[in-house]
């Protein structure tokens, strides 16, 4: 079998003294899109945290692409082609939403070039002169998601891209994500919008106290209903 793109083994983390991963395992094939639920405060922000080297005291295994990421230098691991969405977005307010297209670094080949993020993203190139200070909170969350994808990243680490945007601009991340998913890129999400999760993701991970307590396909979801109404109220 072919190796997996993505893979923790035994990952622990820590702020400060205060330990949140107890050992996450998880794996994720390339083109393979993959959803971490849980309830809030479970360690799923920590997990993509912790993967993408942003918080540092940690242990256990992570490798990308074949390469041990535990001993990469934070600023480095962009370069090795993890891209990473937080949910408070971090674009640069005061700057246009094409100008905050045209500063991400490439970090590979196979980046999207401005046209073919405005194809994907139209309400951004009708914004594309507009400062970030003017868009909504989904047109944010589309720029903080295009400004990725323009680097050339293999992997993308997704952090709650639906919390508190309406039901229409839901609908069209989902969209979205299914467009990637057909140009075969990676996509870790995270995310409580169970309901949204259940149309793009192919595979999902369930998580508590910082550990993955269940691991499965969609095509088990049926079957996975009553642990999922018990641990997220869905």
């Amino acid at each position: 079998m072919t190796a997996p793109l993505l893979e923790t083994a035994g990952l622990q983390a820590w702020y400060g003294e205060s330990h949140v991963l107890h050992g996450v395992d998880l794996h994720v094939n390339e083109g393979e899109m993959i959803c971490i639920l849980g309830r809030n405060g479970m360690g799923k922000t920590t997990t993509l945290r912790a993967i993408m080297g942003i918080l540092r005291k940690r242990t256990g295994r992570i490798t990308f692409a074949g390469q041990d990421m535990m001993s990469v230098p934070l600023h480095k691991t962009a370069r090795a082609g993890l891209g990473f969405v937080p949910e408070e977005r971090g674009i640069f307010a005061t700057l246009s939403v094409e100008e905050n297209l045209m500063l991400p670094p490439k970090v590979a080949e196979g980046g999207m070039s401005v046209a073919e993020i405005y194809d994907l993203f139209p309400n951004l190139q009708e914004r594309r002169n507009s400062p970030g200070t003017k868009l909504s909170g989904g047109e944010q969350q589309m720029l903080a998601m295009a400004r990725i994808l323009r680097t050339g990243a293999r992997c993308l680490l997704l952090d709650e891209p639906t919390e508190g945007l309406a039901p229409v601009i839901i609908n069209a991340i989902g969209d979205v994500l299914r467009q990637l998913k057909q140009r075969g890129m990676t996509v870790v999400l995270v995310e409580q919008n169970f309901r949204f999760a259940a149309k793009v993701a192919d595979r999902f991970y369930l998580m508590d106290h910082g550990t993955m307590t269940a691991e499965f396909p969609v095509s088990d979801l049926p079957n996975r209903m009553d642990l999922l109404h018990r641990e997220l109220g869905v």
